[in-house]
C-alpha cells in the first residue's frame, strides 16, 4: 500500500525539466535582483572595496557580469554551464570580499551569516552540473 503510493507520487513527480528551470528561474531570478540593484545604483561602493584592498577599482564593473548578464543567460538557457560558472565565481569573489570574517557566524536571526553566498555557489553549481535542461531558449543543446 505505502509502497504503491510512493512509486506514484514518484511517478508523478518525474519532470526532472521542469525542476531544472525552477532551479535556474531560483538561482538566476534571484541573483538579479542583486545585480539590478548595482546596475542602477552604481557599483561605487563595490569599487571603494577593491581599491582599498590595493586593488583597481574598475574591476567592480565585472560584477555586472556575475551578477546581471550570467543570471539572464541562466534563466533564458543560454549557454547555461558557463553562466552558472561565472556565477559561481562570482560567489567566491564576493565571499573573499565581504564574507571571509562572517564564515563561521550567525546572523541575528540565527541564521548562517553567509547563507546567501552558498545558496548561490552551490545553486550554480547545481545548475552547471545539470545544465539547462529542455525548458531553454537556445534550441541547440550545445548552447544550452
Amino acid at each position: 500500500m505505502v509502497k504503491s503510493l510512493l512509486i506514484a507520487v514518484n511517478r508523478t513527480l518525474t519532470h526532472d525539466d521542469f525542476g531544472k528551470l525552477l532551479l535556474r528561474l531560483a538561482v538566476g531570478g534571484l541573483m538579479l535582483f542583486h545585480g539590478l540593484h548595482k546596475l542602477f545604483g552604481g557599483v561605487g561602493f563595490i569599487s571603494g572595496m577593491l581599491v582599498a584592498k590595493g586593488l583597481p577599482g574598475f574591476i567592480a564593473y565585472g560584477v555586472l557580469i556575475g551578477e546581471v548578464v550570467a543570471p539572464v543567460l541562466i534563466v533564458l538557457g543560454i549557454l547555461t554551464r558557463p553562466a552558472a560558472l561565472v556565477l559561481a565565481f562570482t560567489m567566491i569573489v564576493a565571499w573573499l570580499m565581504v564574507g571571509t570574517g562572517k564564515t563561521f557566524a550567525l546572523d541575528a536571526v540565527g541564521a548562517w551569516a553567509i547563507e546567501s553566498l552558498v545558496y548561490f555557489f552551490i545553486g550554480a553549481l547545481a545548475v552547471a552540473f545539470m545544465g539547462a535542461g529542455r525548458y531553454a531558449l537556445a534550441r541547440d543543446p550545445a548552447w544550452r
